[in-house]
């Protein structure tokens, strides 16, 4: 075990990113034409990166394995965006934003970072409304904001259920104007197989062509990854199907350190869980909770009553109903942190008040938001002695003009009106706050490899607060990853391009080959997917949301067994040279196979619980998490050995000089 270097410069907290970039190494923009970089993964962080990188001047080559850059899973982000911006004038800041950050994660992220990350942050809107985004405004012409969950400020800026998508594709007009522009070299349908290392360095890639199944070389000087999370370990998740953990695995079995794979987020406003048919599952934007009251009936007679269809929730009395969260958490109500929000709706779940069919769901209910926006129309529109149905009409518009896309997606696949009977939600897994151990660079273990957005471990602890995924991965793009990446790059102005031909990528195109071969000559009798519902299944029972070491103990040994059948019994039909989607699907879940072992692993050493990460064991008689500080304020990142089940443990130890460490409270 080893204690890792973090990189984060001397000096005050708030010089030291200034401070680094007047000391870092630049790069002469003649210089910069001749440096390659390859950037995995074309989502908010990659593409941003891709963009800002080629418009320094830099050779860009992007990988995605969606048929264009603009499908990247951030297309699916709804709520919004965060930045210290302070329009509302409630006394937000930089040191808000970071304070609410660090205090979010439970104190395990780093601290440099997460003030660089608020630091930077109200660049990000300026860019983005510079590239037309439309974010939401209010009545001056001022941008809007609201509030998501953690904080008491309004620091989210939003367009509509849509900000993902907006932002993603004002991301991708800067990307265009470089394709265009012949700077970036865009290839779509390729996917990641390995990482090749020359000389200590990584300078290059082997993909894979999705279309032709044939096994590409391609080198550069520095390679990227910005491949997002890996949720979809769980089989059932609010990611996208295709979202993998493949790129982010093959550095780490090459030497970059994987750090707190067991920190994942649940989202606690998911549509819940219908069936056995299901592949994914459907997020309902945070953003409603600013709106929406969680609630569940106080009576247990209620309860099974409603799940039975012999009582309609409407016709709960106002005094039978048990606002949990604002009765547990009265400062913050319904925008507590997710994780906690998550907890409390299984804690009552579990108790017997779930009000679905499989009793594991709980309301979200507008109908006092109908009525508070429907009298303030009415004031505003001198309407005199309205009825409470036109109040409520009115009322319904308002909701509607905020959010009416995720009501209307609500409707399709619930078949449900929400204007009319409270939503159902249900706790699922989103959000990965684990991944790639970096340092204030970017900079993964190994030299020439960073890792960004997402598929880093570095600025959300162990519980990431709502609508700072889209602040992180474009944060690192447009603001942090251009200047440290130069500063890499500086000692290779004269190294010219990299071949190719070389015995490094002869090596790593044979193991991508063989291991491709054996899938497709495997006769085996399951398919990919029955081994993937399987895991899915160890990991949400035994490694979800409430662990405890015997049943981490069990899903490690599972995990290692399951693994070994599937490489003795899958089944991958159609060729290795073709379109072949089964093929695609087997690789990512042999990585996530292993991943999950080792995530298993990781929640096991983790004795504490800690945001997103709850051990049974390990909580305060009202039943919130129970940090242990002395023992385990570090970041646990694992080196891969060969199994992992042996992975090593190396620590970063995480210091606060600038916050008080305490209890997390929301109450």
């Amino acid at each position: 075990m080893g204690n890792l270097d973090s990189k984060i410069p001397k000096g005050p907290l708030a010089d030291k990113w200034t401070n680094h970039k007047n000391d870092i190494n630049l790069v002469n923009p003649a210089n910069k034409r001749n440096i390659d970089v390859i950037m995995v993964g074309t989502g908010l962080a990659g593409g941003s990166a891709a963009a800002t990188l080629a418009e320094l001047g830099y050779n860009v080559k992007t990988f995605c394995y969606q048929d264009s850059p603009r499908r990247a899973h951030s297309i699916a982000a709804q709520g919004g965006i965060n930045a210290a911006k302070n329009y509302q004038g409630d006394g937000d800041s930089n040191y808000r934003l970071f304070y609410d950050t660090i205090k979010g994660g439970d104190y395990r992220s780093r601290e440099a970072n997460v003030y660089r990350l608020a630091e930077v942050s109200a660049n990000i809107i300026d860019q983005c409304v510079a590239q037309g985004v439309p974010f939401a405004r209010e009545y001056g012409g001022l941008l809007d904001n609201r509030s998501f969950g953690g904080v008491l400020v309004s620091r989210t800026f939003y367009a509509k259920g849509q900000t993902g998508q907006q932002l993603l594709l004002g991301c991708y007009s800067a990307m265009n104007r470089q394709i265009n522009r012949g700077k970036i070299t865009s290839y779509t349908r390729h996917e990641m197989l390995d990482l090749v290392i020359v000389g200590g360095k990584a300078r290059g890639i082997i993909a894979r062509n999705l279309v032709t199944g044939e096994i590409e070389r391609h080198s550069a000087h520095a390679v990227v990854i910005a491949s997002g999370g890996y949720g979809n370990v769980f089989f059932l998740s609010t990611n996208a199907m295709g979202s993998n953990v493949t790129a982010a695995w093959k550095v780490h079995k090459k030497g970059a350190y994987f750090a707190n794979p067991c920190f994942t987020q649940i989202h606690p406003t998911c549509i819940p869980v219908s069936g056995d048919h299901q592949s994914k599952l459907t997020l309902m934007s945070e953003s409603l909770r600013n709106d929406g009251r969680i609630w569940v009936p106080k009576k247990l007679e209620d309860a099974k009553a409603i799940r039975e269809g012999r009582l309609k929730p409407t016709e709960l009395k106002e005094e039978d109903r048990d606002y949990y969260l604002e009765r547990r958490y009265p400062a913050f109500g319904n925008l507590v942190p997710r994780d906690v929000a998550s907890r409390a709706a299984k804690e009552r779940c579990d108790a017997g008040f779930g009000v679905n069919k499989t009793g594991e769901a709980v309301y979200l209910d507008f109908s006092a938001a109908f009525l508070r926006y429907g009298k303030e129309t009415a004031n505003t529109q001198h309407l005199e002695n309205p009825t409470e149905q036109q109040i409520i009409e009115l009322g319904k518009a308002v909701v509607e003009a905020k959010y009416g896309n995720l009501f209307q997606m609500y409707e399709k696949i619930v078949d449900q009106n929400p204007y009319e009977t409270p939503m159902m939600i249900y706790p699922a897994v989103h959000y990965t706050m684990g991944g790639i151990w970096v340092d204030y660079n970017l900079q993964t273990t190994i030299p020439g490899c960073f890792a960004t957005g997402e598929a880093n471990f570095s600025d959300h602890g162990a519980n990431r607060l709502g609508a700072s995924a889209l602040m992180q991965g474009l944060a690192d793009g447009y603001f942090v990853l251009p200047y440290t990446i130069g500063n890499y790059l500086a000692s290779d102005i004269r190294t010219g391009k990299i071949p190719t031909d070389s015995p490094e990528f002869d090596q790593a195109e044979k193991a991508v080959r063989e291991k491709l071969e054996r899938f497709i000559n495997n006769k085996g009798t399951r398919s990919v997917d029955h081994f993937h519902k399987r895991l899915g299944k160890i990991m949400w029972d035994k490694v979800g949301m409430s662990r405890n070491a015997p049943h981490l103990q069990e899903a490690v040994a599972e995990i290692k067994a399951l693994r070994e059948e599937f490489w003795q019994d899958v089944k991958v039909p159609g060729g290795l040279n073709e379109m072949n989607p089964e093929l695609e699907k087997a690789a990512r879940v042999a990585d996530f196979l292993e991943l999950g072992e080792l995530f298993a692993k990781d929640a096991l050493h983790r004795n504490e619980s800690c945001g997103g990460h709850f051990r049974e064991e390990y909580q305060t008689e009202e039943g919130e998490a129970l940090r242990d500080d002395e023992n385990f304020m570090y970041v646990a990142a694992w080196e891969f050995t060969g199994e992992p089940g042996d992975a090593i443990l190396h620590k970063e130890d995480l210091i606060y000089e600038n916050i008080e460490v305490k209890a997390r409270s929301y109450k």
